[in-house]
């Protein structure tokens, strides 16, 4: 396999950052494009309720997706920084402590869904007109969630270990794959909800052994390492687990706030527009993991430059790394919510019907929408910054403040306020206040 070369060490910072960002930027597009495919062959394919069920599904999928990143991004910023230190038994220890980790939890994730199905929907906000469908996608999600979480973390440490473009290729291939069985199950086999939740789970399986397979025959410095299973080494192990956790818990808290921004937007948009309400909520949904996925980029393709160098003690570099992301952050917001803005009946007629009640409300709220954009790419890139200096608590707190103290109020009250608009307008409003402490607080610190 042809190795990119990378010196995240002594390389100019610009070039590393534009080896890491395109790769980054082109891999989760495909993911991108995948999740609009989903919606798009699921709205027409099978119903707007079908994309309801699956907008009730979905903050579970996305809480499995934060355990993946937060002990890939916890495992590569802490591997990072020994790999700077030559100690490379050392990151190969804490990659295969962060995967059998994350295994563990994602057994348990899994089999709590698998008893307790209806209360998990239940819990999610769903009802009773949405219990079949939404009972049909999760069951057939479950058996692809373990691979889901290898490819994940594995994102992460395959592009630490300097192979950008091979991660890239395992999102291409994955999202090309699921693209294919979405529309072959929906369309031609007429297997409905339960196609599309079953091409989701071959595309995970399929990354997945991607992943394992670059680690086992493919890799550079970072390999699974045999661990010993001696009290003491597990007692190690338990606190390598933790602090890997606590570095990359904002990460985790992030796809949780986006899980939670769902199921607090689908009680609210439920109780004010009721199930077409839900269904144009969710198209809104589906475009968020296009903001969520350009932003991510930035921070991710500057995340193993940070960490290197701040493990080597070059303050210089890590400092240019940041403001290279931040421009990059700013340029791609811009562009999102200007393409949210334009084209906002073009976005909503991808996933519904225009002669849908549905449509209509999803044609008026993405503009609203949109305006989270800029700065959500800001904070996004502000906290990747802060966990990949292991300044674990600020990233948390930021996080939290976006997530979940800000976002939540703001769907309770803001309709209140201004109506209808206040449902999407809560999370614009959660960035920009997050944002402003964000700003105050990194200048007052460089004061």
């Amino acid at each position: 396999m042809e190795r990119d070369k990378l010196d995240f060490g002594n390389g100019k910072i610009g070039q590393l950052f534009r080896a890491m960002f395109f790769p980054t930027l082109i891999g989760m597009a495909f993911n991108s494009a995948l999740n609009i495919c989903d919606g798009m062959f699921v709205g027409h394919g099978v119903g707007s309720n079908a994309l309801a069920a699956i907008n009730i599904v979905a903050p579970l999928f996305l809480i499995c997706a934060g355990l993946g990143l937060m002990f890939g991004i916890g495992a590569s910023v802490i591997g990072g920084i020994r790999l700077a230190e030559n100690n490379v038994k050392a990151a190969r220890i804490i990659m295969t402590q962060a995967y059998i980790a994350g295994a563990v939890i994602f057994g348990v994730v899994i089999l709590v869904s698998l008893l307790f199905t209806r209360q998990v929907l239940y819990m999610l906000g769903c009802s009773p007109a949405l219990e079949g469908l939404a009972s049909d996608y999760l069951l057939w999600l479950l058996p692809g969630l373990v691979f889901f979480y290898l490819q994940c973390a594995g994102m992460m440490l395959i592009r630490l270990d300097g192979s950008p473009r091979y991660a890239m290729s395992v999102q291409i291939v994955a999202a090309v794959l699921n693209i294919f069985l979405d529309w072959y199950m929906v369309f031609p086999l007429g297997m409905g909800i339960r196609g599309a939740s079953m091409a989701t789970s071959i595309s995970c399986i399929v990354a997945g052994i991607m992943v394992v397979a670059y680690f086992l025959f493919f890799s550079d410095k970072l390999k699974f390492y045999r661990l010993r299973l001696s009290v003491k080494s597990l007692m190690l192990s338990l606190r390598n687990v933790g602090y890997m956790a606590k570095v990359g818990m904002a990460t985790f808290i992030a796809e949780v706030a986006i899980g939670a921004t769902m199921v607090v937007g689908n009680y609210m948009f439920m109780s004010y527009l009721g199930e077409a309400g839900v269904a144009a909520y969710s198209v809104g949904c589906y475009l968020f993991p296009l903001i969520f996925s350009i932003s991510n980029a930035v921070a991710q393709s500057s995340q193993p430059i940070i960490s290197y160098n701040y493990g080597a003690g070059r303050m210089d570099r890590v400092r240019q790394a940041l403001n290279i992301a931040l421009f990059t952050a700013v340029v791609s917001g811009m562009i999102i919510s200007f393409g949210m803005w334009s084209g906002s009946g073009l976005l909503a007629g991808i996933f519904l019907d225009s002669s849908e009640h549905a449509y209509d409300i999803a044609k008026a709220g993405l503009p609203l929408l949109g305006l989270c954009a800029l700065p959500f790419a800001l904070n996004i890139t502000f906290i990747g910054y802060y966990q990949s200096c292991e300044r674990a608590v600020r990233s948390i707190i930021y996080m939290m403040l976006r997530g979940i103290v800000f976002m939540a109020p703001g769907f309770i009250f803001l309709p209140y306020a201004v109506g209808v608009s206040g449902l999407w307008l809560a999370i614009p409003v959660a960035e920009l206040m997050t944002l402003t402490v964000i700003v105050l607080a990194y200048l007052f610190a460089r004061r």
